[in-house]
């Protein structure tokens, strides 16, 4: 039974429960596309104009792409301003686990109207798979500059927090009573904390890396200005410590980092309590 207060379990149109995507995903395209858009913010859909049942604009363009094959336990979901576009505005790609889990693979939430910066590609145009193939330092650092965290191609919406809500809800009413993901960047995993999360691991690597950074720490001495990643000062926020250890400030690399959610309760956590507070994207 669902868990968060005045939910109800999830059911399809025959009246038969769901209890996991591939389940969803079994059901006719027009209801599994009408499930899945309960995971649309309703400021998203204002902001596109979106009709919240045929999921069209004002102009009866399609703007909403739901990727749900029969016989897996898989969603993607993607949303652009227009549809001739490459960049998303909306993001989210969701599986289930083997233990009965809602996993958060991916999400990205972006504003259309702001500059691009073309962290995604190396210096020769190529796709970077978030670096792992090359770096683009120029535009990183236009970036940086422009107040964006790591990865980040466009400034946000500031609506992380409305989706989660309707991704925790959702979930939920699924029966599941967990939300697990990786976090890309530091950054991502502070964020992941404020919604709740604690670690299944990588908790002593967040706590050393906070310990690291204080004066006189192995990090905050590697703020050197030896790069424009790694000024003096990046230390104090959230923002510059995660631009640094995209740089590699780290003695190890930034990986197998695995969070989770239980549904309904906050872990209370904060590895980075003494942070200054700065702008969130």
């Amino acid at each position: 039974m669902p868990k968060l207060p005045g939910n109800r379990p999830m059911l399809s149109r025959d009246g038969h429960p769901l209890t996991s995507l591939a389940a969803i995903n079994r059901l006719d395209i027009p209801e599994k596309e009408s499930i899945y858009a309960r995971l649309l913010p309703q400021r998203l859909l204002d902001l596109l104009q979106l009709d919240t049942v045929t999921l069209r604009n004002h102009t009866n363009e399609q703007l909403v792409q739901v990727i749900a094959p029969e016989g897996l336990s898989f969603v993607r979901i993607e949303v652009r301003a227009r549809p001739e576009d490459a960049d998303v505005v909306f993001f989210v790609e969701l599986t289930d686990t083997q233990f009965h889990q809602m996993e958060l693979a991916f999400c990205i939430i972006c504003d259309p109207a702001a500059p691009r910066f073309a962290v995604d590609v190396t210096e020769a145009g190529a796709v970077n798979y978030f670096t792992s193939q090359g770096r683009n330092l120029q535009e990183e650092l236009r970036a940086m500059q422009a107040g964006l965290f790591p990865h980040q191609t466009r400034q946000g919406l500031r609506m992380f927090g409305e989706f989660f809500a309707l991704l925790e809800q959702f979930t939920d009413s699924l029966g599941m009573e967990m939300i697990v993901g990786e976090p890309l960047s530091y950054d991502n995993a502070i964020r992941y904390e404020r919604y709740g999360f604690d670690y299944l691991t990588g908790k002593r690597l967040m706590l050393e890396i906070d310990r690291q950074f204080q004066p006189g720490g192995r990090l905050q001495k590697r703020l050197d200005g030896s790069s424009p990643f790694r000024m003096p000062g990046m230390e104090q926020t959230v923002r510059g410590r995660s631009w640094a250890i995209h740089d590699g400030i780290l003695d190890e690399p930034w990986d197998e980092i695995r969070i989770y959610k239980m549904i309904g309760v906050d872990a209370g956590l904060n590895t980075f309590p003494d942070r200054r507070i700065e702008e969130q994207h």
